[in-house]
């Protein structure tokens, strides 16, 4: 059953919502993935805050020619059956859910990505976007780098003051 002009226009708003909010939007060919399998994406990238779409790439198209940021964009990656995974939150979320879904389930593909600023990320350049830490990781990793001193000096001075106690209580018995 052919989409009707109304719906595909509600489609294409709806799409180009999405890339105007996200930090990321990475795409993968799903051709042979099954409806459990599919399901079992959806979760995982709902969990990560990420949201999955299936959109045919001619109204995708349509969607980036309308969007200030992505009318330059190079849109030949997009070509068989794609599904499109945006995030308004994590630069990197989109493209981690479908990497770390690919590893387990050889069906998915990612062909690319669309960052934030209209440019056109490869399968290379989205797959090594997809190694990097979450923001939270890296967050993470700052606070430890910068507690760093503080626990060796609170360790340090802890272990003087209990040397000092030993000898203390070593002398009053």
């Amino acid at each position: 059953m052919a989409i009707t002009r109304d719906k595909k226009q509600a489609l294409v708003a709806d799409f180009s919502e999405l890339l105007a909010s996200s930090k990321l939007t990475a795409f993968a060919n799903y051709q042979d993935l099954t409806v459990a399998e599919f399901q079992e994406l959806r979760a995982a990238a709902r969990a990560k805050g990420v949201t999955i779409r299936v959109i045919k790439n001619r109204l995708v198209r349509v969607a980036l020619a309308d969007n200030d940021t992505y009318k330059e964009a190079d849109t030949s990656a997009l070509v068989g059956q794609l599904l499109y995974a945006t995030s308004d939150s994590d630069e990197v979320a989109p493209a981690q859910v479908l990497n770390d879904f690919a590893k387990t389930h050889p069906a998915l593909e990612l062909a690319g990505a669309f960052s934030g600023e209209g440019v056109t990320l490869g399968v290379e350049e989205a797959t090594a976007l997809a190694s990097l830490p979450s923001r939270e990781q890296l967050v993470a990793e700052v606070v430890a780098q910068l507690l760093s001193p503080v626990h060796d000096v609170t360790n340090a001075l802890s272990g003087n003051l209990h040397a000092l106690l030993d000898g203390v209580e070593a002398k009053a018995a």
